[in-house]
C-alpha cells in the first residue's frame, strides 16, 4: 500500500511572502555576521554608507529600491520593451526595502560578537537569502528587479537561468569590489589577512564564497519547496491579470511569463508539479525484516 504525502496547495502567493521576508532576513544577518553580505546586497550596504554621510535619508531599505529602480532602466534598455508589471516590481522592491530597514531595526546593527557565531550566522543568512530567491522563482507576483532581470534577460536571450543567475552574481561582485575600493579612499587599510575576520565595506571572504555557493543552494532549496508545497495560485483571476502584457506577450516565451525553470525546479518523477492534486504517492521501502 503506497504512502499517502500531501502537499501543501495554492501557495503561489505565500511564495511571495515568503521571499520578501526570509530573503531580508537572510540579508540582515550577512549583513551583522560582519564578513560580507552577499554579492547582490554588498552594492547597497557600499553605497548606503557613502550616501548616508550626505544624508540620513539613505537607510538601506531606501538605498536598496533605489538602486533597483536603476537597474529596472537597464532591464528596459537590454529587452528593449516595456511591460507595467516590470513597475510592479519596483513597488515590490519599496516593500522589500522597507523590510529590510524593519529586520535592521529588530537585530540591531551591531554585528554578533565572537567569530564562530558570525560564521554560523553568515550561513544561516546565506540558506534563507537562498530560499527567499528560490520562493521568487516560483510565484506570478511581481518578483523583485534583480530576480526580474534574471529571468527576463534568460528568455531573451535563451540562456540557462542558473547560468544567467551566476553571471549576475560575478557581476555585481565586481561592481562591490569597485565601489568598495573607489568611494572612500581608504583602499591603504584593507588588510587581506584578516579578511576571513572582517569585512572592509560590507564585502570579505564571505561575499566571495556566497557568490559561489548561490546558485546551487537556490537550487537546493527549490527542491525542498517543491516536495512541501504546489505552488498554484489562491487567486487565479489575480494570476491571469498580472500575467497579461503588452501587446508583445505572444511572442514571449514561457520562461518570460513564468521565470521557474526547470533548472530551478524539482522535477523527480517521484513528485508531479501538478496544480490540481495535492498528493503525492511514494512507494514504500521494502521491509527487510
Amino acid at each position: 500500500m503506497p504512502k499517502l504525502h500531501k502537499r501543501i496547495p495554492k501557495t503561489s502567493e505565500l511564495m511571495w511572502v515568503f521571499g520578501t521576508v526570509f530573503m531580508a532576513l537572510g540579508v540582515c544577518l550577512n549583513k551583522k555576521s560582519d564578513l560580507g553580505v552577499s554579492m547582490i546586497a554588498a552594492p547597497t550596504f557600499i553605497l548606503q554608507e557613502f550616501l548616508s554621510s550626505f544624508s540620513s535619508f539613505f537607510s538601506a531599505g531606501v538605498t536598496e529600491y533605489l538602486l533597483q529602480g536603476v537597474i529596472l532602466i537597464v532591464l528596459f534598455i537590454v529587452v528593449r520593451k516595456f511591460e507595467w508589471r516590470f513597475l510592479l516590481c519596483f513597488v515590490a522592491a519599496i516593500i522589500y526595502g522597507y523590510c529590510l530597514d524593519l529586520w535592521l531595526l529588530i537585530l540591531g546593527p551591531s554585528p554578533f560578537q565572537s567569530l564562530a557565531l558570525r560564521w554560523v550566522m553568515l550561513i544561516v543568512g546565506d540558506l534563507s537569502v537562498s530560499f527567499g530567491v528560490a520562493c521568487f522563482f516560483r510565484t506570478y507576483i511581481p518578483l523583485q528587479i534583480h530576480e526580474l532581470f534574471v529571468s527576463e534577460v534568460s528568455a531573451k536571450f535563451s540562456f540557462p537561468l542558473p547560468k544567467t543567475k551566476w553571471i549576475y552574481d560575478l557581476s555585481f561582485l565586481a561592481l562591490s569590489v569597485i565601489l568598495a575600493f573607489t568611494l572612500f579612499n581608504d583602499y591603504s587599510t584593507f588588510d587581506w589577512t584578516k579578511i576571513y575576520a572582517q569585512s572592509f565595506h560590507s564585502i570579505g571572504l564571505a561575499t566571495v564564497i556566497t557568490t559561489l555557493i548561490n546558485t546551487p543552494t537556490i537550487k537546493l532549496c527549490g527542491f525542498f519547496i517543491d516536495k512541501v508545497f504546489i505552488t498554484s495560485p489562491l487567486f487565479p483571476e489575480l494570476e491571469k491579470l498580472l500575467r497579461k502584457t503588452d501587446s508583445h506577450s505572444d511572442k514571449t516565451s514561457s520562461a518570460s511569463r513564468n521565470p521557474l525553470s526547470e533548472d530551478f525546479s524539482d522535477k523527480s518523477p517521484s513528485v508531479e508539479n501538478n496544480t490540481d492534486d495535492t498528493d503525492v504517492r511514494i512507494k514504500d521501502i521494502p521491509d527487510k525484516n
